[in-house]
């Protein structure tokens, strides 16, 4: 055939050309990267019980995402599960793009057999954070990984470059399956002490005999002495606060969430649920032998805690012998007091450039004028209706079949309303979707008062925010008298400890609506989570439309095509190449050209 012969003959010049294309398309824009996951059950014994966790693409816990300041992300999830799934990417702001979310008001659920195809940019964003299942208590099964994002190679680190990066996952873990879990919390059965801790996925080294058995897998991390590494460790737990420490060794806090810290210090670290911290370690021990690696409850007040140590092994490659001696101690259990003042004593690093090259404290934070004050106070578990409920003012969230987002973009009434609280209300507590109406580029303070028995993580998506201030007691107008105006650290997340109260300051900046949540799995699950909507009252060309994937349910499920008229999974292995696809496609319409 000639045809065949001419196309084989101009392959290569074509191949050329297109490359050269691809080049300069690359250096005109931001790079791409490409995964394909697939989200099933695998058998894995965590704590030496044989039980189902959830991993990704066969890997518990899954993989890290590892990109670049502005890369876009283009994740496509198979759902090989039983039942519905949401992947959310805790801490990643999803600028102008809250249909990526990955919670129940932006997005319809993955059914079973389906597959749906995430695509973010992780905008003007550096730091540490990590993924999770959102829906049906699952993150209590795992599906979790990593998510790093470093910094562009404009803006020089703080610090010197680690000689490595390591991702440590700490966890309370049950031997029960996340749906027996799901239920005793419906039930108003308390989830109770945990069976065990976990890093990395794996159980405690026996570290002693009498407490911990025999034949349970344990991690292991490997390190060259004198090397400096840089430890992303997060606390992917159901509802336990936790101690990391390492023997014999500091802890430099270098970062939290997307903002760099002044760089201090620790023996060990309180990291309470849904939190995220990169330390660096130097290996400058003898190596006479291995190190206990450890991750220990905190404020249990129970007597049966002997299981709630987990234990991992820091190896370095001239050890002379397994590791030995007393583990690191750990702070007084119940000691809130020494937790707080560890937490206050963390500072935002106002000269460091992160995603940007001017300074981090370049935004004054402190001299804004606030324009919304919302005071939080939540509950221990209650009957509402005859169901164990949570509340948030007294209201706890009532999932609509129809995504918020959905009925936003759709004018749908009746979904929900604009009228959350600003305090605690003087009636019965109900269930409700009631939803923070806040103002476009507005400055809102949020105080967290909890009138619960255990420490509460408050997670706001779609946001950074600075944590200005914590106290035991009551929270008062006069409390502002005691804010952190000029180095209080934005992130993510905060604890809010007993009988205490966690200020937090936000710039609405970024349209969409935006999860605000207990990250504490069982007062998320039973409704204490609510929604902040942001409109922008002028037409933005750059905010991002609904995506042509969209899966719709609910209200507008006669919008839903069939799976087998939507994109196919595609089975292949993921890909760095930005431009794979695009590749691909070009390549495709050539050869097509030809044939002709």
């Amino acid at each position: 055939m000639p045809w065949l012969r001419f196309f084989h003959l101009l392959l290569p010049i074509s191949a050329a050309f297109l490359l050269l294309c691809l080049k300069r398309i690359a250096l005109a824009g931001d790079p791409y990267v490409f995964f394909d996951w697939t989200v099933s059950f695998i058998s894995a014994s965590p704590l030496g019980v044989k039980q189902k966790v959830i991993g990704i693409n066969g890997q518990f816990p899954g993989p890290v995402l590892n990109v670049t300041t502005n890369w876009n992300v283009v994740v496509n999830v198979k759902n090989d599960l039983d039942e519905p799934l949401l992947l959310t990417w805790n801490g990643i702001q999803h600028r102008k793009n809250s249909w990526q979310d990955g919670v129940s008001a932006t997005n319809c659920p993955i059914p079973a057999g389906w597959n749906w195809t995430y695509q973010f940019q992780v905008k003007d964003q550096i730091g540490s954070f990590f993924y999770f299942p959102s829906l049906n208590f699952q993150r209590a099964a795992g599906g979790y990984g990593g998510i790093t994002i470093n910094n562009r190679d404009v803006i020089p680190l703080p610090f010197p470059v680690p000689d490595g990066d390591i991702t440590i996952f700490i966890s309370d873990w049950y031997t029960k399956s996340h749906k027996e879990l799901r239920k005793n919390v419906e039930n108003g059965i308390h989830l109770g002490v945990p069976d065990g801790i976990v890093i990395n996925g794996e159980g405690p080294f026996r570290f002693d005999n009498a407490l911990v058995s025999d034949g349970i897998p344990f991690h292991t991390i490997n390190v060259e002495p004198g090397k400096t590494y840089r430890l992303r460790v997060h606390n992917i737990g159901i509802s336990t606060s936790l101690n990391f420490r390492i023997q014999n060794h500091n802890l430099l806090l270098v970062e939290t969430e997307g903002s760099y810290t002044v760089q201090q210090a620790y023996a060990n670290m309180d990291i309470h649920v849904g939190q995220s911290y990169s330390f660096l370690v130097t290996m400058d021990q003898n190596a006479s032998n291995d190190y206990f690696i450890v991750a220990s409850s905190r404020f249990l007040n129970s007597s049966s805690l002997a299981g709630t140590t987990g234990v991992a092994i820091l190896h370095y490659s001239n050890s002379q012998g397994p590791a030995s001696g007393p583990l690191p101690d750990p702070p007084n259990e119940l000691d809130t007091f020494f937790s707080m003042n560890q937490a206050r004593s963390i500072r935002w690093n106002v000269s460091a450039g992160a995603a940007r090259p001017n300074p981090q404290g370049s935004f004054k934070y402190g001299q804004i004028t606030v324009t919304d004050v919302y005071v939080i106070l939540n509950r221990p578990a209650e009957l509402i209706n005859g169901k164990w409920r949570r509340t948030l003012n007294g209201l706890s969230y009532f999932t609509p079949s129809t995504p918020l987002k959905h009925a936003q973009q759709f004018s749908i009434p009746g979904v929900y309303k604009l009228d959350f609280p600003t305090r605690m209300m003087d009636r019965h507590p109900k269930l409700d979707t009631s939803l923070i109406n806040g103002t476009f580029k507005g400055f809102m303070e949020i105080i967290f008062q909890n009138n619960d028995k255990n420490v509460q993580t408050y997670h706001l998506d779609g946001y950074a925010f600075f944590v200005v201030g914590m106290d035991f007691g009551v929270w008062t107008e006069n409390s502002r008298g005691t804010y952190n105006k000029w180095d209080g650290v934005a992130r993510c997340s905060t604890q809010v400890f007993p009988g205490a109260w966690t200020a937090v300051l936000v710039s609405l900046d970024n349209a969409g609506i935006w999860n605000l949540r207990s990250e504490n799995l069982d007062s998320w699950y039973l409704g204490q989570e609510l929604y902040v909507s942001v409109v922008n009252p002028e037409v933005d060309k750059s905010e991002i439309p609904m995506p042509d994937n969209t899966i719709y349910c609910g209200l507008l499920s006669s919008l839903q095509k069939d799976q087998s008229q939507r994109f196919k999974f595609s089975g292949v292995a993921s890909s760095a190449d930005p431009f794979h696809s695009i590749k691909a496609v070009l390549i495709m319409t050539l050869m097509a050209t030809f044939i002709r």
